[in-house]
């Protein structure tokens, strides 16, 4: 089996309302699913490094903070033989986002909204996080 480190961030604009990116139909995995920042780290180069790469590449936006890690989660794709280690940071960012090809539209929502997102609307391991309690402790 395969490990890979990824890393996504909840960041969250002036306003405090938080991005989400929609992956576009072509992805191989959570296609069509509301999401958040992030990918695969690159080895040689550190966490902080490849979050603010992935963030540039996939919304063309700087964060503007010093990202907090807030949650890790395993993530087993058994058809692909991978495991994925995934570190989700919280951070600041603001303007709008110029979405790369992997991604179809953006929205920013309030904590209750991205909360009242379903199952079937959103990124599985993000709502895993939001039902867990660790998101508003970690933004407050």
């Amino acid at each position: 089996m395969e490990l890979q480190v990824g890393v996504k961030v909840l960041l969250r604009n002036p306003e405090g309302k938080y991005l989400l990116i929609r992956r576009s139909l072509s992805e191989d995995i959570f296609r069509d699913k509301w999401d958040i920042p992030g990918g695969r780290i690159n080895p040689g180069s550190s966490l902080a490094e490849n979050l603010a790469r992935e963030v540039m590449e996939e919304t063309g936006l700087t964060m503007t903070s010093e990202p907090r890690a807030m949650a890790a989660q395993d993530i087993f794709i058994p058809k692909q033989d991978r495991h994925v280690v995934r570190i989700t940071y919280v951070g600041e960012a603001e303007g709008n986002p110029t979405l790369s090809d992997e991604h179809t539209e953006f929205m920013w929502v309030t904590l209750a909204q991205l909360k009242a997102l379903s199952m079937d609307e959103l990124d599985r391991y993000v709502k895993a996080l939001l039902e867990s309690g660790l998101i508003p402790s970690a933004i407050d």
